[in-house]
């Protein structure tokens, strides 16, 4: 078979082909040149990112005729026998399939005879992870002190498995993850060598999806080519590696920010028809939204970006989705991709989180008016607070004071709120409290107090504005059926008393399985409720001559206390 894959053909023949790796080169190529050699190496890092390779352009260049050189020649007998293999004293061993005692006390006895062809013995331990603890045992002596002329190169992609023991007699070099910017200009370098046409898209997405491994890009450029007639395209890697266009990630989201639950199921449909692995669609969509928020919250770093292009449409509906809305919607996509690694139905998860996302979508966009209403309240009451301050400091002003108005013309008095009505209405409640009072008990009250904190969540659930309304109370009495509640503001106090009184009345029902009725008070008012109710259960009240004066006064003015000056 004459045809070869395209990462065995172009795989580094030289240091300086190994790609996204210059930390390492540069280092090797001073210890080559100035023959500062370690007896023992360890390359780590993830597949693909030209470990073994640099391991054995490292073995040919300290056995180049030519050395000390930084580079291999690639011509010269030690060189070219080192790449076919033919030179016996560069020996690379697969650990994975060596990983017994037997064999590494076999290196161990062959390590002290000299070379046979070449200046130096090299040997390369690719996966040296596998090794069992005998063979780590039998392998520390000989890595700590060897003989002078071998050299051991460890090759892993798992080194947190290596005893500490073994890396600490290594010189250690950590191989990073190519950059995708790395891995298209490399391939860009193969298709112009080879004369094959695609298309920048497509190299883009077979760089994302190698994820850091140009032995992985390769692999999926050269089944590409194979898949294709002519050109490369984007739709042509998209069906080698089971991924979605950006374009149906895009229909999605914009389903799921519209709310339109029938759109999303469609689309999820369309994936699973198609034959694509649900798994991955989620995975798709995960880094999708990962984009969205990196390109919103720093669009200098779209060449960062894992799975979308900074096109007009995806620019357009990464300003219109709030940060709070992806991390949602990101903690639901991770939710159910943990649930959908142990199930047997994993379009059932992609439907479920669809739903789930639209009812996100719509609860969240309800708790944002709530909480608008609420504060528009809020600054509502503490306008009329203010004004009604005003009004009680200065009682003989005009909301329009006209500065044109002559002062010979008698001002008219304003009109103010009727207080009578409001009088009123405390005295029959401060009655109704006294007489609630004879039937309340501490144990009552200390069970309510209790469970106030569940009724005030409850009540939230039901009504964000009930629940602003009602913090400014607290309970102060409680029988079996009745509750008295003391405010600190009147306006609270009769907001709840008139608009939420069903619902309060009703949770308070739930939470103590009893039909109960709220009685409302002014924290001033149950004061002197208490006291005249201790008054009189102690016997000491005093009988006080009622004045048809006085109670007409209280009519007209209210309870306040008001000083008449002449």
């Amino acid at each position: 078979m004459s045809y070869q894959a395209l990462y065995r053909v172009w795989r580094p023949r030289i240091l300086s082909d190994v790609v996204g790796q210059e930390h390492i080169t540069k280092t090797l190529k001073n210890a080559l040149i100035q023959q500062k050699l370690s007896h023992a190496y360890l390359f780590t890092g993830p597949r693909g990112t030209g470990k073994t390779s640099a391991a054995k352009i490292v073995a040919k260049a300290i056995n180049c005729e030519h050395a000390p050189v930084e580079e291999p020649c690639n011509e010269c007998a030690a060189c070219l026998g080192i790449t076919d293999g033919s030179i016996v004293d560069v020996m690379e061993i697969d650990a994975a399939s060596n990983n017994g005692v037997d064999e590494i006390r076999d290196i161990r006895d062959k390590v002290k005879f000299a070379p046979s062809a070449v200046k130096y013995k090299v040997y390369i331990i690719d996966e040296v992870h596998m090794l069992s603890t005998g063979a780590f045992n039998a392998l520390l002596k000989t890595l700590e002190e060897p003989p002078r002329h071998v050299i051991f190169i460890l090759a892993t992609t798992e080194p947190h498995k290596i005893p500490l023991t073994i890396i600490s007699r290594c010189q250690r070099f950590d191989f990073k993850r190519i950059s995708s910017e790395s891995m298209i200009n490399r391939m860009k370098e193969i298709i112009a060598a080879g004369d094959i046409d695609v298309e920048e898209e497509a190299l883009s997405m077979i760089a994302r999806a190698s994820e850091g491994g140009m032995r992985d890009a390769l692999s999926l450029l050269d089944q590409a080519i194979s898949y294709s007639e002519t050109t490369v395209t984007l739709q042509d890697v998209l069906s080698i590696i089971g991924a979605v266009s950006q374009q149906l990630l895009f229909d999605l989201a914009q389903a799921l920010k519209e709310q339109d639950v029938a759109k999303a199921l469609t689309s999820i449909d369309s994936v699973v028809k198609e034959g694509k692995d649900p798994n991955r669609f989620l995975e798709d969509m995960i880094y999708f939204y990962r984009d969205l928020l990196l390109y919103r919250t720093a669009p200098s770093l779209k060449d960062s970006m894992e799975r979308a292009t900074a096109d007009e449409a995806f620019t357009s509906l990464s300003n219109e989705l709030s940060s709070d809305w992806i991390y949602k919607v990101m903690d639901l996509l991770n939710h159910f991709q943990q649930e959908m690694k142990w199930s047997n139905h994993p379009k059932v998860f992609l439907e479920l989180f669809v739903v789930r996302a639209c009812n996100e979508r719509e609860k969240a966009q309800s708790e944002a008016l709530d909480s608008q209403e609420v504060q528009s309240l809020i600054k509502k009451v503490s306008e009329l607070e203010k004004t009604i301050k005003e009004l009680q400091a200065n009682p003989g002003a005009v909301a329009s004071g006209g500065q044109g108005q002559s002062e010979a013309q008698p001002q008219k008095k304003p009109v103010p709120r009727s207080r009578a009505a409001s009088a009123s209405k405390s005295r029959s409640q401060m009655g109704r409290v006294r007489e609630m009072l004879s039937s309340a008990s501490k144990s009552d009250l200390q069970t309510l107090s209790s469970k106030w904190g569940q009724i005030a969540e409850q009540v939230k659930g039901q009504s964000v504005p009930a629940s602003a309304w009602l913090s400014d109370c607290k309970p102060v009495a409680c029988s079996t059926n009745k509750v008295v509640l003391a405010f600190k503001n009147e306006m609270h106090r009769d907001m709840i008393d008139t608009k939420f009184r069903s619902t309060v009345e009703g949770v308070l029902t739930s939470v103590m399985n009893n039909d109960i009725t709220i009685l409302t008070l002014l924290m001033t008012h149950w004061e002197e409720t208490k006291d005249t109710f201790v008054k009189e259960q102690r016997g000491d009240e005093e009988e006080v001559e009622e004045d048809p004066l006085v109670d007409e006064a209280i009519k007209l003015m209210g309870e306040d206390l008001v000083e008449v000056k002449e």
